[in-house]
Parts: structure tokens; sequence; C-alpha cells
């Protein structure tokens, strides 16, 4: 690629538009939405950094074991719940962001939220979820 005045330039870091969203697409149901906890996991390993930092209201959560014990602990106190997401993945460079409900399955979403994701390597570096305010 070159730039305006002719010189090589290294891709963006975000390149693969596509790859980020499928991240992003596949983190709701493989891994919040999955009830089954090997099957979670193995879904962990293969969309997370090792690293991988979780931002949620709850507070600040490190490493693929720590977001496993979130995301079961939430699961099984929303067996019922399933997440659909509201549009498509918004991909800009290596981040993403996709807005979603939550509520039992063809129902009405209880509460809703935006995740956004930082990309490093093909796979999810920090995830910072978004709750919105429940209805008055």
């Amino acid at each position: 690629m070159n730039d305006h005045r002719g010189n090589s330039a290294p891709p963006s870091p975000g390149a693969d538009v596509g790859a980020i969203a499928t991240l992003l697409s596949r983190n709701l149901p493989e891994v919040f939405g999955e009830g089954d906890a090997a099957r979670r996991r193995a879904a962990i390993a293969e969309l997370y950094t090792e690293d991988c930092v979780l931002y949620v209201p709850p507070g600040i959560l490190v490493g693929r074991e720590a977001l496993d014990k979130f995301a079961g602990d939430l699961r099984a106190t929303h067996p019922h719940c399933v997440y659909t997401p509201h549009g498509a993945p918004q991909v800009l460079h290596n981040s993403a962001r996709l807005a979603w409900g939550s509520g039992p399955k063809g129902e009405a979403a209880e509460y809703t939220g935006v995740d956004f994701i930082v990309a490093r390597d093909g796979k999810i570096a920090a995830l910072y979820v978004f709750l919105d305010s429940p209805p008055a």
C-alpha cells in the first residue's frame, strides 16, 4: 500500500474487518450465551488473547480464566436469557462495537447494552461492556 508520497505504508492493524466483526458476533452466543462450560472455555480460547481484559460495571477482570468465571456466573444467574444482536458489528481499524439485548427467547429484552472490543493478533484483547439504563 502506498501513501500519498508513494512510500510503502504498513497495513492497518485492523485491516481484516470481516475477522474482527466475526469475533464480536461470536462472542455473544458462544461466550456469554453458552451454558456448557467446556464449549464456553473452548470459545474463549479461540476468541480471546491469554491476557485479555474485560471491563464490566462490577470491575476489571484479566485473563481467560477470569472471563470464563464471569461469563459462567452470569449465565447461571440468567439461564433463560438469550443475547440478540441489534444490527451488525461496526468495525473501525482494530476495534468494533455491537449493540445487543438480553431476555427470554422470543420476548422483549430485559436489558440492553453495547459491547466494544479491541482486537490484537486476530483475537479479542479487550472487551468493554456498556449496559443501558433499564426503562423506568
